[in-house]
């Protein structure tokens, strides 16, 4: 049986990034993915994620986004390669909404740059945009997209250069911890064992993770690229956007609250939109349906319709990801809680790849440390009644 200082299981997003900080760090680690690295079946896909600072979901996160920006450009410059476009980022809604007044609050709260607009202001500077005549619309210049699948590539790579072993097309089936303390992790190919175990397996945390009873809870999520001649539509005059609009009911009385999002046209795919809030619950991530279900694109295209009403309809593309839903919609960080050489990364909610490498390298902490300076406290369980070893 082949042993190793530490195991990662899974190697998407996070463990990706979690395999480069440990080899780095001088273990023998070991990295295992049920697919191949930068595949599409699961959550790090998809040509681009948005990448922003002035965090609406808690101004907590904001440490940690600033530190996600100096790895990327340190990985970068590693690897060579153009992984984060600064191309900025509009967000859109009601003033007192959840985006707009959590923008503003993470702002203040850190001293970040951003830009308040009335929605006449917003469609003057991007004429491919109708923004509600009562939303408002905040810039934040330092935002913009990651090259998701490069991205990576670019961990995975730079882990392999640092001495890691990555076995890809193996599916694990299990993991135990031995009277000695080692980890056993028996996959379809065999066992290995080691004296640390990560896990950052996305979609199949929730299985892995099992014994924490944790109600995780896996989403499907649709994204669409529509393909535009029109240049307002282009990088150099569009940013990334996100909208958050209030849905009416049969009577014309407000009901839910949705967000949809998307990015300029970057390449020949054209202008890439989706919608964050909803999505259909997955039971098994293995045989979630990839084809295009016409409620999605319904959804899709009457935002566009009446957000971005010059686009047109012309699918050049459609791609499913999976969003891996916490309770609280915030991150899980933290150590198993009857066995302190085990730690995870679980729940990221759908906004969780931009902290890729701040989280890589707060698991390589936890795992060799058994600490670590990072301010991830608020991420951990005993927000859910429970504390790790």
């Amino acid at each position: 049986m082949a042993s190793y200082d530490a195991i990662v299981l899974g190697l998407g997003g996070v463990g990706s990034a979690t395999l480069m900080h440990v080899a780095k760090r001088g273990l023998r680690v070991l990295g295992l993915d049920r697919f191949g690295i930068a595949h599409d079946r699961g959550s790090s896909h998809g040509q681009t994620r948005i990448i922003r600072q002035a965090y609406f979901e808690h101004p907590n996160y904001v440490p940690l986004a600033l530190r996600s920006y100096e790895l990327w450009r340190a990985l970068e410059d590693e690897s060579d390669l153009p992984l984060l476009q600064q191309v900025g980022l509009v967000q859109i809604g009601p003033p007192a909404g959840e985006v707009i007044s959590g923008v503003l609050r993470s702002a203040a709260e850190h001293d970040l740059p951003v830009e308040q607009l009335s929605a006449d202001e917003a469609m003057r500077h991007w004429p491919a945009l109708e923004v509600p005549e009562d939303a408002a619309a905040v810039f934040e210049s330092r935002a913009g997209y990651l090259r998701v699948e490069a991205c990576v590539r670019a961990h995975a790579a730079a882990a392999r250069s640092a001495g890691a072993e990555l076995r890809t097309e193996e599916a694990v089936v299990g993991w135990k911890v031995e009277r000695s303390g080692e980890v056993t992790v028996q996959t379809d190919a065999g066992e290995y064992r080691a004296a640390r175990l990560i896990i950052a397996a996305g979609a199949w945390a929730p299985e892995l993770l099992a014994d924490l009873s944790i109600p995780f809870e896996v989403l499907r999520k649709s994204v669409f690229w529509y393909a535009t001649d029109l240049p307002e539509f282009g990088a150099s005059e569009l940013p990334c956007f996100l909208f958050e609009l209030t849905e009416l009911d049969a009577d014309s009385r407000p009901a839910n609250q949705c967000e949809f999002y998307g990015f300029p046209a970057i390449d020949q795919l054209g202008v890439k939109v989706a919608e964050h809030s909803g999505g259909l619950v997955v039971r098994d991530p293995l045989r979630v349906s990839r084809e295009l279900m016409p409620a999605d694109r319904a959804r899709v295209e009457a935002f566009t319709t009446g957000c971005l009403p010059d686009l047109g309809y012309r699918l050049h593309a459609h791609r499913v990801c999976l969003y891996t839903m916490s309770p609280d919609r915030h991150f899980i960080v933290d150590r198993h809680p009857q066995h302190a050489n085990v730690v995870f990364a679980a729940g990221l909610s759908g906004h969780g790849f931009k902290f890729t490498p701040v989280l890589g390298e707060a698991l390589a902490d936890l795992a060799i440390d058994g600490t670590t300076k990072l301010p991830i406290e608020f991420l951990g369980l005993s927000r859910f009644g429970r504390s790790s070893s």
